[in-house]
């Protein structure tokens, strides 16, 4: 008996749907979970709760899920890259199953984590059981939520979203081949994202292309093979670049709130439909609710006093340059002279007589015992006046005192490491970060600023080639990171 037929046409630069045929009924969708799997790994990833270079121990349950399989073998380790790319590329059961058990410790928890991510995204009409897909009662969706699943994966994770494009790749252990690599090679622009197969559900799959600027998401449920399945999401795929406007302003779709991993924490997400055909659906709100406290944890008491910052960082961070250059042309010149020994006057000629005589009067008063100077601020640099003021008769010249803020080898960079929802959130990666990137972060300034979209996460102080360093290096071990420039 062949399964039940479903599909859906979305134009991913809107999500405005083009077509849809029993989009919303409740199907098997095989290996689409491991779409999902990857989103809540990638979220993991991203907020610091697991890199792609930690080892992950292999279970015995997952070593043994039936194929598709990567061969991992019971109480082996294996890189966390490895195993994503062989959920990706081969849709390997045993590499997602040990996913979800790296991330939430159980499958059990996180497939409770699958649907609050579920739910956060607006897909109503799904239920989450494992992680790999594998048919088991009650683990259903549709071919719209998988839909919104596969654009949220290409819009909120794009810096991964090659993988689903990958004919072959590295998996650890072996070199895996992509299971959808005849619609890739076929189709004109298509570049993921993902393939299902069971005997319950038929044969599935997702798929993105791009073409002229033009964006087409397909769901096909019920396939009767790989080739006619891949033949329907072709014809699915040319109704879409057809009736898809050439010109259309990208709207991306909006991230879920970061919930974190724990497993108590739920979210009721409410879809509001609009009384158009249109099936496009949105979230309109999302609110978090706790359940019960199972533990109380004591806090960690908080620093009674800021740590100090040099003189040079605080005024290279100050909103208003001409502000600090104001507070410092108008200090005591005579102070900063007696404070500091290394202050250069480059000669007589070029110092008015008064201020001559006052230090000529300093010396000669000088007590015999060596008094350890004030040190003299380092954003300060006094100049001598200028060439054509000298060649000015003395009557016409004035004392002029040049000032400028040190700049103290160019430390007016920065990076962003990411924006989080909450002060804590960016606070935490952002130490996070600091020690695991001791070498070139040191001696940075750890600051979050608060936008209307989120908490940004910021390191300030550093000099262009050594915020050019630190983001190479972020970026190698999977972490976002881009530069800030002088403001």
């Amino acid at each position: 008996m062949a399964a039940p037929y479903a599909a859906m046409v979305m134009d991913a630069r809107n999500g405005e749907v083009i077509h849809s045929a029993n989009a919303d009924t409740r199907l098997h969708p095989a290996s689409l979970t491991k779409m999902m799997t990857l989103y809540v790994v990638f979220e993991a990833v991203q907020n610091g709760e697991i890199t792609m270079d930690t080892k992950v121990r292999i279970s015995q349950k997952a070593a043994a899920e039936p194929p598709s399989k990567l061969g991992l073998r019971a109480g082996s380790t294996i890189q966390l890259r490895y195993l994503v790319r062989a959920a990706a590329v081969k849709s390997a059961n045993d590499a997602a199953t040990a996913l979800a058990e790296a991330i939430s410790g159980s499958e059990a928890a996180f497939a409770r984590r699958m649907n609050r991510t579920a739910k956060a995204l607006g897909m109503s009409r799904t239920t989450f059981k494992n992680a790999h897909g594998l048919t088991e009662n009650g683990h259903l969706s549709s071919a719209r939520d998988m839909t919104i699943l596969g654009r949220h994966v290409l819009y909120d994770y794009p810096q991964y979203y090659n993988l689903f494009s990958r004919r072959s790749t590295d998996a650890g252990i072996k070199t895996v081949a992509h299971t959808n690599r005849r619609f890739l090679d076929s189709y004109a622009g298509a570049d993921g994202i993902k393939t299902g197969y069971t005997r319950a559900a038929g044969f599935n799959l997702t798929a993105s292309a791009e073409r002229r600027g033009e964006r087409i998401i397909v769901t096909v449920f019920g396939g009767n093979s790989t080739a006619s399945r891949n033949a329907q999401v072709a014809k699915l795929m040319d109704l879409g670049f057809n009736k898809a406007p050439s010109r259309m302003a990208l709207r991306a779709p909006r991230k879920p709130p970061y919930l974190g991993p724990d497993a108590s924490v739920a979210t009721e997400t409410v879809i509001a439909r609009s009384q158009t055909p249109s099936t496009n659906t949105r979230a309109k709100s999302i609110r978090v609710v706790a359940a019960a406290v199972k533990t109380s944890l004591r806090p960690t008491a908080r620093p009674t006093t800021e740590p100090a910052l040099p003189n040079a960082l605080v005024a290279e961070l100050k909103q208003d340059i001409q502000s600090v250059l104001e507070e410092v042309q108008t200090a005591d010149i005579k102070e900063v002279i007696a404070s500091s020994a290394t202050v250069e006057i480059a000669s007589a000629a070029e110092v008015p007589a008064t201020a001559v005589g006052t230090v000529n009067a300093a010396d000669k008063n000088a007590p015999s015992a060596s008094v350890k100077p004030v040190v003299r601020p380092r954003t300060l640099v006094l100049a001598s006046a200028s060439a054509r003021q000298a060649a000015q008769p003395v009557e016409k010249r004035e004392a002029e005192v040049v000032t400028r803020i040190s700049t103290s080898g160019g430390r007016h960079w920065g990076i962003n490491v990411g924006r989080f929802p909450s002060r804590y959130a960016a606070e935490k990666a952002l130490l996070k970060t600091a020690l695991a990137e001791m070498a070139t972060l040191d001696g940075s300034l750890r600051k979050v600023v608060n936008g209307a979209r989120g908490f940004d996460a910021n390191f300030m102080g550093l000099t262009r080639d050594a915020a050019d360093l630190a983001c190479r290096r972020l970026q190698a071990r999977q972490v976002t990171c881009f530069m800030i420039g002088p403001s």
